[in-house]
């Protein structure tokens, strides 16, 4: 790609500074064939150039795989409207398209860049004009504060992605529960006229959120529904009754009851008509399905009645569509809480 930072590893495995041992020269070859290109660079070109790349063994940690997984839903929660799917975070963000997609989203700011990008020059253009705009979004003028930029992003650089996503997350939906406490042991590497120097640092990707005089305990931060699903059953119940009472009060005038909570908002159809009712607005008949026979039809009313509700600004990005068709009590409950706690004054 062009100007990326993937030398051929034959050109830059020279002298090794710090007394590394052959051991450690291999792994740096190891590293630098992980990010190898078909072309091949001058090294002088890079010299002074620093990197940082995830040691391996830190690729595999769980709770490195866990923050990756919640970006990625985050992600797909967010553009569920625009049927963008991001499975894999450094290989689906290189191009632009997606970070173009969060930023219209979450700041309703439209760019104006070409919506696909094809070549490697257009794709860091458009990086370019994302960038300069997120960061003056995130409020980081100053450049030392930024752990990522065009040339990272465009090489699918793991670690810049993630850093970026992070800080988007803080920014945009701080409320967003992110995996706290998460490290990786990084090899920060520097190309000199005399070879390339290597040092082993951490990299700390989100802090650990149980310290400090502002933070919050467990059970603070834990949803509301998740902590009221611990107490007796007989206080479960209780709420469960004043919410059940709450939705039929609204469906009243729609001839609509609901008798049992749990089973009843799985088709999504009765969740529909009471986010119209509430929100006042009528759902066109053509937009979901009315008599819905099979999970997919289901899954589709559920999906959409998730996508009205962020675009009402209830965000319910720990709601899985998948959990309410299968007669999840807990997101269920995540949901009509919401529309309660917004609407029970009204």
């Amino acid at each position: 790609m062009e100007n990326g930072w993937r030398p051929d590893d034959s050109k830059l495995i020279g002298p090794v500074t710090d007394g590394d041992s052959a051991e450690g020269g291999a792994m740096e070859a190891d590293i630098f064939e992980y990010h190898k290109e078909e072309d091949t660079v001058d090294t002088e070109s890079f010299q002074g150039e620093k990197r940082k790349v995830i040691q391996p063994a830190s690729l595999k940690d769980p709770k490195l795989e866990k923050l990756k997984q919640a970006l990625v839903d985050w992600i797909n929660s967010t553009l569920n409207r625009e049927h963008i799917v991001v499975q894999r975070l450094e290989e689906d963000l290189f191009d632009g398209l997606v970070l173009h997609h969060l930023l219209s989203r979450l700041a309703g700011v439209h760019l104006p860049v070409e919506e696909i990008a094809l070549t490697s020059t257009s794709q860091i253009h458009k990086l370019e004009v994302i960038l300069e705009e997120l960061d003056k979004r995130l409020g980081l003028q100053d450049s030392s504060q930024i752990k990522w930029n065009v040339k990272l992003i465009h090489n699918k650089d793991l670690l810049a992605t993630i850093h970026l996503l992070v800080a988007m997350v803080r920014c945009f939906q701080p409320k967003l529960d992110l995996p706290s406490n998460v490290k990786v042991e990084v090899v920060a590497v520097e190309v000199s006229r005399s070879g390339i120097k290597s040092d082993v640092q951490t990299e700390v990707l989100t802090e650990d959120s149980d310290t400090g005089p502002d933070s919050l305990s467990n059970t603070e931060r834990e949803d509301p529904i998740e902590q009221l699903l611990k107490l007796e059953a007989h206080k479960v119940n209780t709420v469960k009754k004043a919410i059940l009472h709450f939705v039929n009060q609204n469906m009243l005038t729609m001839g609509l009851q609901v008798a049992d909570m749990d089973k009843q908002f799985a088709d999504g159809v009765i969740l529909l008509l009471l986010i119209g009712q509430l929100e006042g607005f009528f759902i066109p008949l053509y937009d979901f399905n009315l008599t819905p026979v099979n999970h997919s039809e289901m899954l589709h009313n559920v999906n959409l009645a998730l996508d009205i509700l962020n675009d009402t600004g209830l965000q319910m990005s720990s709601v899985d569509p998948q959990d309410i068709v299968s007669q999840d009590v807990t997101a269920t409950l995540k949901i009509l809480y919401a529309l309660f706690k917004k609407h029970k004054g009204k």
